[in-house]
């Protein structure tokens, strides 16, 4: 399979041969997988105090002629506090008392983490990026975009270090609908969720795949939904973002090349 690089001014320059991995079987399900791996690995254990809610003077006093018995006193039968005098103050402990324990807590020990095998992993990378070079399934996701997929671009594009340039770039690399439609789209979250990663939902763009940073992921990071990195790091969660396959990708030939040459998650 071939593409065509592009220059920064959006002209052509030339073909490249796309690397073996861009042969990949498309498999939605294992790339699921792959980004539930990635998702899971960042959420941490949480739980109680262990003695939560039970760190008081109440019990039971339920036998029957017993000091501060609480049979026939027409009050409910549950653990209440010692006070003076031997009598028996408020009820604690119990889940719906004031104070009590909880019912059913959070517990540290609950597995929060999906694993995924290492070769089963690679495997994932590959066919998700063999689906950023299916257009039909980049389409699929909703990005706007006039060039043939996966966009190859000459490595002067990983040396750009301001934002505005990488705007003007992109927009000659025919992606300036794409970048407009995650910004409009950008939206507030609701109820509590404002307060989760800045208290916006921002679709995501394009994802900009460099072999070595000479300053364009600087001036790419701001810009609403575009993620940049590095070819050896790619994973399943940002090639498909929600476990959904097909994301709009710009590759320099020097990830390309790096790609090929490395047999990165062969």
């Amino acid at each position: 399979m071939k593409a065509i690089v592009l220059g920064l001014d959006g002209g052509r320059r030339g073909e490249v041969e796309l690397p073996e991995q861009f042969n990949e079987e498309y498999r939605p399900d294992i790339i699921r997988r792959a980004y539930h791996a990635e998702a899971t690995a960042r959420l941490q254990p949480k739980g109680i105090f262990l003695l939560a809610g039970l760190q008081t003077t109440a019990r039971y006093y339920g036998r029957r002629h017993a000091w501060r018995q609480t049979i026939n006193t027409g009050r409910s039968r549950l653990p209440r506090e010692k006070i003076p005098g031997g009598g028996t103050g408020r009820v604690r402990i119990v889940p719906h008392a004031r104070s009590g324990r909880r019912a059913h807590p959070p517990k540290a020990e609950k597995n929060l983490r999906e694993r995924i095998n290492f070769k089963e992993n690679n495997k994932a990378i590959r066919s998700a990026l063999a689906a950023t070079a299916n257009a039909t399934l980049v389409k699929a996701r909703g990005h706007v975009f006039e060039r043939a997929a996966p966009i190859v671009v000459e490595n002067a594009l990983e040396e750009i270090k301001r934002t505005k340039d990488a705007k003007r770039v992109l927009s000659a690399l025919g992606v300036k609908g794409d970048l407009e439609r995650a910004e409009s789209a950008r939206k507030k979250r609701s109820g509590r969720a404002r307060l989760r990663k800045g208290g916006y939902r921002t679709p995501k763009s394009v994802l900009i795949v460099f072999g070595e940073d000479k300053g364009i992921w600087h001036a790419v990071r701001n810009l609403p939904g575009v993620d940049a990195c590095r070819v050896d790091k790619l994973n399943a969660e940002l090639l498909a973002p929600g476990g959904d396959a097909g994301r709009l990708a710009i590759l320099t030939e020097n990830a390309v090349a790096r790609l090929k040459e490395n047999g990165l998650f062969s």
